[in-house]
């Protein structure tokens, strides 16, 4: 499995393609410097080096990749990448050749008591931006200088997960801030904001997240009003003197203020069936294995490119 990140690994902090990589857990300052790698087995990872991940990229048999960025508190095993593996055997289910799925990993803490924790981890997603947006730059160069009788012709979509949806809307708001002088480029095919762990007007237009919109052809937030883990996080932030209700928790605060490609998705009649008790992850299984209701939701967006809400009117649709 392919992934991106920016923890820094133990040694030498310069990329040496081919060496073999370890990461640090207990340096959790998100790195300046992206790290290209492979995994090729659980605690067994190689750095490829950018020249190298990307034309693995491009030249994989899969139509589509989806970057998955996860939350807070997640640690890369037994975290992130059994949570990829398991979003690729559900997607290699339904079709081999249909999505190859990224995990982009930044650091998260892992301190004893989770207010301590999410504070922490808050911080470090705000630092990743600038790494991970530095890489969107670099690939923005790479994709241009590619032959023209050779072009990278895969789809781009974006699945972040709880916190993971704040690194990649600082991420977006980084780029646009140091590298873009017209805004940010239609790049991503869909956009799935997960259980998303930032406020709920996020998607307005005066506020960061609108550029999330801006850069994707389709955004679908799934949401569940009874996400035990998002209330933690709000607890989190009223100790730090933040009032607002999540994106993950309510959907847009108002339909009207957002673009006409957001959709909001209601998981509240599944969501603690499927991940118990906190109904925080119920994006890949349905608890036993199955694929759930949310993941048959993505796929039909991944393969028909239009995000099934029935005969709403106001882009609203509960699963």
């Amino acid at each position: 499995m392919l992934f991106v990140t920016n923890r820094e690994p133990r040694g030498s902090i310069r990329t040496r393609p081919d060496r073999k990589f370890n990461f640090d857990l207990k340096k959790n300052a998100p790195s300046n410097s992206i790290y290209c790698c492979e995994r090729v087995g659980p605690d067994e990872y190689v750095e490829l080096g950018s020249a190298k991940w990307l034309g693995r990229l491009k030249t994989s048999p899969a139509k589509q990749l989806l970057f998955f960025i996860h939350g807070f508190s997640n640690l890369p095993e037994p975290d992130i990448f059994p949570r990829a593996q398991g979003l690729q055997d559900q997607f290699n289910a339904v079709d081999p050749e249909l999505v190859q799925v990224i995990p982009v990993i930044w650091p998260c803490d892992d301190d004893p008591g989770i207010v301590k924790d999410y504070w922490d981890d808050q911080k470090s997603a705000d630092m990743s931006a600038f790494s991970f947006a530095r890489a969107l730059q670099f690939f923005m160069r790479w994709r241009d200088q590619e032959p023209e009788d050779f072009p990278c012709i895969k789809r781009i979509n974006v699945l972040a997960h709880s916190m993971g949806n704040r690194v990649f809307r600082q991420t977006l708001a980084a780029w646009e801030k140091y590298d873009l002088a017209d805004g940010v480029p239609l790049l991503f095919r869909n956009t799935f904001l997960m259980a998303a762990d930032i406020v709920n007007e996020s998607l307005e237009p005066e506020h960061s997240g609108r550029l999330i919109s801006q850069a994707s052809r389709n955004v679908s937030v799934y949401y569940a009003s009874d996400d035990l883990a998002l209330r933690a996080s709000k607890v989190s932030n009223l100790k730090n003197k933040v009032a607002s209700r999540r994106l993950g928790h309510s959907g847009p605060e108002d339909m009207q203020k957002t673009q006409s490609n957001v959709y909001a998705i209601d998981c509240d009649n599944f969501n603690n069936r499927y991940d118990r008790p906190k109904g925080h992850s119920y994006f890949v299984d349905d608890g036993e294995g199955n694929p759930g209701v949310v993941f048959k939701h993505l796929v039909q967006s991944l393969q028909t490119g239009r995000v099934f809400v029935g005969d709403s009117r106001d882009r609203r649709y509960i699963l």
